[in-house]
């Protein structure tokens, strides 16, 4: 039997005692408890770093499931001083210890997603325990007289994916993080020009990329940096203005984009004002920071900068007629040393992340209001509860080339993100690379939209015929990619075995050399083969009946079809490297 927590096993770590603290079991059900947390002072006060932690024994601890820990699964030790941190437009404040049987241990997660939290679960080797943190005020804050939020914690036993889906319907039912609307444009696929382009942009060449990307199936362009200027030093010293330097007759772009039947999305890098922009000049001294690496980063909380920014936006939508924005950087919003945490000097917010939220909500409302389609894309770390009320297309972070870290980042992103739309990286590879191989970059990615960043104009007819027989078979499955109920098996090995089914069809996508352990009612069942082995080994221990078997290669060819039985026992399937296998269940007559 697990241990379950009681309000009797948290302890609070404190220095202060300038504020009191309370912590108050709401609900306790299958499992799950809920706790009112609260810190509060009859008079303003600074907050400190205050530290909740209680232990679970460590059994049946296989890895720890965090936002974007990418291949580092494993079990932190409680002498390893790295954290998790959290705010409204990095990670979400959410912990799962997965077992060997890929089951909950333990998962936990709190309620304010918006301020800036720490998190960790840490074997303490002394006594095999595991030690949960979850940590308040672990930067400058500004003062207070109090504080209040929610912790879960979920012992219950299921799929640690089922405890995550959990955590998401909870953060769902607080009124202030109702995520948005998301319009059918978000779940198309995706033609984008950094990769291959990046800042070199040509407006004749992406026309006739449109025109090829749309007869493959890609129904949306994202134009990436390098429309706004001439500069090709891949810098943001002139970000800020946002003039289409690169193409002055935007609008007539626009409309010749939407004749390819494409849709076209631009992308601006929301915090930065280069310091070669005009805007530098107009807004001195409204600055989080004029230090950064790349460029100074605007300080939201000066209304004007919300009010110049917003109206960025709006006028590009309203004047261009585009139909979407992919809005970068949004966590580079942030308190750096030289910020000072109060309202005063023309600053309406004293806090950063509540002038985040405040700014992002007011550009959603602005550009719904022109174009209520309107898509918004974020990229991985903003991908998390709070950045669900102002975006519907959550993409992974760049990973150009790498098949499995996309896989694994598009998971990762899934099971946080409810309806809202998840993206592919943009898939790049060698032109030289064998077919199968280019193949490999698709097929990895099927259970997100896929975003395609390859010069489809020297695409060979064998390249162009593989995009295209995995986007058709993507648009014809997409509700169940995207919406079907899905379930990603053994994390700690990067999810070799992705399954997504309806009522009536499962999809199963095999990325390792591993069995499949067959457990599948609907009649129809697809097998994924993203690898480049040509066996596919089912398992089961009871008997399915007859299926009709038909094999595809990566270019879409039928290359057999026969019948087969699925009874207990083992089965190998041979399958071209990156080909389809595709099961219907014989159905017998009475």
């Amino acid at each position: 039997m697990k241990e379950l927590i009681t309000d009797h096993t948290i302890e609070i770590i404190k220095n202060s005692e300038d504020f009191l603290s309370n912590i108050t079991l709401l609900h306790q059900h299958n499992g799950v408890s809920i706790y009112d947390i609260s810190f509060s002072s009859d008079i303003m006060f600074q907050p400190e770093k205050v530290t909740l932690q209680w232990k679970i024994p460590a059994i049946n601890v296989k890895g720890v499931w965090k936002p974007t820990t990418d291949f580092a699964k494993r079990i932190m030790d409680d002498w390893e001083l790295e954290h998790m941190e959290s705010r409204i437009s990095v990670d979400s404040p959410v912990i799962s210890l997965f077992g060997h049987d890929d089951k909950n241990t333990i998962t936990f997660a709190c309620s304010d997603v918006i301020h800036t939290t720490e998190l960790n679960a840490l074997y303490r080797e002394e006594d095999n325990y595991i030690y949960c943190q979850l940590s308040f005020f672990v930067e400058k804050h500004r003062t207070i007289k109090d504080y209040k939020t929610q912790l879960r914690i979920d012992q219950s036993d299921q799929h640690f994916s089922e405890s995550l889906k959990g955590v998401v319907i909870w953060w769902e039912q607080f009124q202030n993080l109702i995520p948005t609307y998301v319009p059918d444009l978000a779940k198309v696929p995706v033609y984008s020009t950094w990769y291959q382009f990046h800042q070199k942009l040509d407006p004749t060449v992406l026309i006739e990329e449109c025109k090829i990307a749309a007869s493959l199936g890609y129904e949306l362009m994202i134009l990436d940096d390098g429309w706004q200027t001439k500069d090709e030093n891949r810098g943001y010293d002139y970000t800020g203005d946002w003039y289409p330097e690169r193409i002055p007759e935007m609008a007539n772009f626009v409309r010749d984009i939407h004749k390819t039947k494409m849709k076209l999305a631009l992308w601006y890098s929301v915090p930065f004002c280069g310091k070669k922009s005009a805007a530098y000049q107009k807004f001195t001294g409204k600055f989080l920071t004029e230090e950064h690496r790349w460029a100074p980063v605007f300080d939201p909380r000066y209304p004007e900068v919300r009010s110049y920014l917003i109206n960025l936006y709006a006028q590009a939508l309203k004047q261009w007629d585009i139909d979407g924005f992919k809005l970068d950087f949004i966590d580079e919003f942030k308190v750096y040393p030289t910020t000072i945490l109060t309202k005063e000097n023309g600053r309406d917010f004293s806090s950063v992340n509540e002038a985040v939220d405040r700014l992002m909500m007011d550009i959603r409302k602005a550009l719904y209001v022109i174009k209520p389609d309107v898509v918004i894309e974020f990229r991985q770390k903003y991908t998390g509860p709070a950045m669900r009320k102002y975006g519907n297309m959550f993409r992974a972070f760049d990973c150009p080339g790498d098949s499995v870290m996309n896989r694994v980042r598009i998971t990762d992103i899934k099971m946080l993100s409810g309806d809202t739309a998840v993206h592919s990286d943009m898939i790049t590879y060698h032109r030289d690379e064998p077919i199968e191989l280019k193949a490999l970059q698709l097929v990895n990615i099927l259970f997100s939209v896929p975003q395609l960043s390859i010069l489809l104009k020297t695409a060979t007819e064998e390249e162009l015929s593989m995009i295209q027989f995995y986007t058709q078979y993507w648009k014809r499955n997409s509700s169940i990619f995207l919406d079907g109920r899905f379930k990603p098996y053994r994390p700690l090995a990067n999810y070799p075995i992705l399954k997504s089914s309806s009522d009536k069809k499962t999809i199963i996508g095999l990325y390792d050399t591993t069995v499949i352990d067959f457990e599948e009612e609907t009649p129809l069942i697809d097998i994924i083969n993203g690898q480049i082995n040509t066996e596919v080994i089912i398992s089961s221990f009871k008997y399915y009946g007859e299926y009709n078997c038909t094999i595809y290669t990566c270019l879409g060819e039928r290359q057999k079809e026969y019948p087969i039985q699925i009874t207990e026992g083992v089965l190998q399937i041979k399958v071209p490297p990156c080909g389809l296998v595709q099961l219907e269940r014989v159905q017998k007559s009475e």
